[in-house]
């Protein structure tokens, strides 16, 4: 995945009187764009989206192995259960390291985020970095993905039927649902964490990292 590098920390207070004001509200504004563009943006999203999806490519992997593990006297279904669970790890495991460098660069942006936020004020540039638009999309989006997370973990367990359902296949679409509906979560986390710390950044409130 091609990275680029983050926009520089903001200048010391003491450095600022010795640079052209007007370059560094520019730069400023500049890199609050793209700093709340990387935090809220719509391919920030999509990358969220895109991990879910290889975790659930993973569990799916592990799914069938339990599914495999079932069959009764076959043991031809052991040996494929243990292919599938060999495939399982062998996505969840750098979909977890990926994820674990993803939400490591995620603070990284926030914390620049509220640096620069923090260097001046700049009642258009502030404006911009609000974003009510991204933060609605993402609440919403990420409302509907957990409540069909949601539905997909309870129904999948309230639907199941002694003798016609395998433990392995409940087990699977319950993985599957939490997946979803722990994806929304995050996403709604992300839209509120963005929505409060606007609101405490530029009306002169605390802007603290948490």
């Amino acid at each position: 995945m091609p990275r680029r590098d983050l926009p520089p920390p903001p200048p010391p207070a003491h450095m600022r009187a010795w640079l052209d004001e007007r370059a560094v509200r520019a730069d400023r504004a500049r890199f609050l764009e793209e700093l709340g563009r990387r935090s809220l943006g719509l391919g920030r999203l999509l990358l969220l989206w895109t991990v879910a999806a290889v975790f659930a490519l993973g569990w799916s992997f592990v799914g069938m192995a339990l599914m495999s593990f079932e069959a009764p006297g076959d043991p031809l279904a052991y040996v494929f259960g243990l292919v599938f669970a060999l495939l399982g790890a062998g996505v969840l495991i750098p979909a977890g390291f990926w994820f674990a460098q993803g939400a490591k660069r995620d603070r990284r942006v926030r914390q620049l985020l509220c640096a620069w936020a923090e260097s001046d004020r700049d009642p258009a540039a502030d404006a911009r970095v609000r974003a009510p638009g991204r933060s609605l999309t993402w609440l919403l989006t990420s409302f509907a993905l957990g409540a069909f997370g949601l539905y997909v973990t309870f129904g999948s367990a309230a639907s199941a039927r002694p003798g016609s359902t395998t433990y392995g296949e409940v087990t699977y679409f319950m993985g599957l649902g939490m997946i979803l509906w722990i994806t929304g979560l995050l996403g709604l986390g992300k839209a509120g964490a963005h929505y409060r710390w606007a609101v405490r950044a530029f009306r002169g409130g605390p802007t603290a990292v948490r």
